[in-house]
């Protein structure tokens, strides 16, 4: 089943929602790196942000990653301003907007869809392990912190949020 585009207000005009195509591997390897080097800079320091999003050049896998999960882009006229990424499993794993676009309700239309996208798979119980940034914007959609945690990159400690959502008539 895949998602079908629908097109939503944002606060500086019109941008749609659709599902991942190939082509759009490049252009969010972009918008991510740009999103943890710039749009993360408040909660973490500068080497923690290399060791988060190394380089801009997109890693060999990162088009399949893409393509093997759920994944939801969001476009204005110029080109994405946002993915999210759920897998079968119901791991959010990949959640970001471009800084620039930051506020402007991309994020929370993205995942009002990858929530409508869980639910018609099935998928009633949602995990992630957000950043302080997107920790903030999970806790106003419903989400449970779970516990804080430290991962390790390449030798370089981060502070992340285990989280949790639960879908359908139970409890969030």
């Amino acid at each position: 089943m895949e998602p079908a585009a629908t097109s939503e207000p944002g606060r500086d005009g019109r941008f749609r929602i659709r599902p991942f195509r190939a082509e759009d591997a490049l252009p969010l390897r972009a918008l991510y790196y740009r999103a943890v080097q710039e749009g993360a800079a408040r909660f973490y320091d500068q080497r923690q942000r290399d060791a988060w999003a190394r380089a801009p050049e997109m890693p060999p896998d990162w088009r399949d990653r893409l393509g093997r999960e759920i994944t939801l882009v969001a476009e204005d006229a110029r080109g994405p301003v946002g993915f999210m990424t759920l897998g079968h499993d119901g791991h959010l794993d990949l959640a970001f907007v471009a800084p620039e676009a930051m506020g402007t309700g991309i994020a929370a239309a993205l995942h009002d869809r990858l929530l409508v996208e869980a639910e018609a798979r099935g998928i009633a119980h949602l995990t992630t392990e957000a950043s302080h940034l997107a920790r903030r914007f999970f806790l106003r959609q419903g989400w449970r912190e779970i516990a804080e945690q430290q991962v390790d990159l390449g030798g370089v400690r981060l502070t992340n949020f285990r989280m949790e959502k639960r879908l359908g008539r139970g409890p969030s």
